[in-house]
């Protein structure tokens, strides 16, 4: 309860506004109440694998950038990328000013959320692509010697020899995208230009390690040579890449919720419990040593992410429901720690 105690407050505030918000608008307490409830819910099935993720990268930093990461970070992921992120994305295709799009996500939803799915294809390229590359760079890493699924893992790890086989991979499964798919010569070039700043970034937050050179040698020889060990050394690195990977969760859970509810302060009070469930269970994960306890946890939710990384990739051309998103992480996350808890009683075993 400790590591969750402020997300069961943020919660009870937010179903609190929620409440308030529905007696103002006319929509009514009990439905607003309701649906922030299911988008907290919804943000957290849709996120358990960044969690997992964001705990292998947490737990290498010091008490000072974990404290950060849930005041800061949660402020950068609850209106940074839940409310003014969008609103950026729908005045960058519009045109309209930043207080014109505030306005019309307030006064007009339907409008708002239009213009939103209408620049999904892009945001899908650049979050599908950087989540492309985090599954590509845990699963192509010569360091890692622990193997969920042994020979094929072991394979690809030996890819790792070429560092740049991760984003020589993502640049081809793109250049397919771009000429295969079915859609209107200029939303492919815009595609195009979404994955190929998601793999710029993803190459650079991956290298801000060496920009700060403070990496010691005990964590060198601790993490090998993945994304998430090579960030870690370094707490502002580590920091920066985990609100970048959070922003890239987030993009689905923004566009999807309008499924839910076209009401934006609904929906930011929604992902607003869910995202500070996100960043408890992340400390929690952390603090209770679960990583080093099932042994297999980090690659499901890698797999996770893979597999969202294609499901934002497909949804550039044909929508997938986040119903099986979630479904999809969270049953890689239960077979790892399945299969996590068979290998501990083998070794206990033997």
């Amino acid at each position: 309860m400790k590591d969750f105690g402020w997300s069961f407050f943020v919660t009870a505030v937010c179903l609190a506004l929620a409440g308030y918000w529905g007696h103002v608008s006319g929509m009514g307490i009990g439905p607003a109440v309701l649906l922030a409830a299911v988008l907290g819910v919804m943000e957290v099935s849709l996120s358990f694998d960044n969690a997992v993720v964001n705990a292998g990268v947490l737990k290498t930093m010091d008490a000072y950038w974990q404290k950060l990461f849930l005041t800061v970070g949660i402020l950068i992921a609850v209106f940074g990328m839940r409310l003014v992120f969008p609103i950026v994305i729908v005045g960058f295709a519009t045109g309209l000013s930043l207080p014109d799009v505030t306005m019309l996500a307030l006064q007009n939803p339907a409008e708002y959320s239009r213009h939103l799915h209408d620049a999904y294809p892009s945001i899908a390229a650049f979050g599908g692509m950087f989540l492309l590359l985090v599954f590509l760079s845990f699963l192509i890493d010569e360091g890692k010697d622990v193997h969920w699924i042994g020979p094929v893992e072991a394979r690809l790890a030996k890819l790792g020899k070429l560092d740049s086989a991760p984003v020589l991979v993502a640049l081809l499964v793109l250049v397919l995208v771009h000429f295969y798919m079915p859609v209107a010569d200029d939303i492919k070039l815009s595609v195009l230009a979404a994955g190929i700043s998601g793999v710029v970034l993803f190459i650079v937050v991956s290298s801000l390690d060496a920009l700060f050179e403070s990496d010691s040698e005990e964590s060198e020889g601790q993490e090998g040579g993945s994304i998430t060990g090579a960030v870690a050394r370094n707490g502002l690195a580590g920091f920066i890449y985990l609100e970048v990977l959070d922003a890239s969760f987030s993009f689905d859970g923004v566009i999807g919720a309008f499924a839910v509810t076209r009401d934006v302060v609904i929906i930011m009070l929604g992902l607003a419990i869910g995202a500070m469930f996100v960043r408890s269970l992340t400390v929690h994960l952390v603090r209770k040593g679960t990583l080093d306890q099932y042994v297999f946890l980090e690659h499901g939710a890698h797999y996770g992410i893979g597999a969202l990384a294609i499901i934002m990739i497909v949804g550039i051309v044909n929508h997938v429901s986040e119903v099986v998103t979630g479904v999809i992480g969270v049953a890689f996350i239960a077979l790892s720690v399945v299969s996590s808890m068979i290998h501990n009683r083998k070794s206990a075993a033997g």
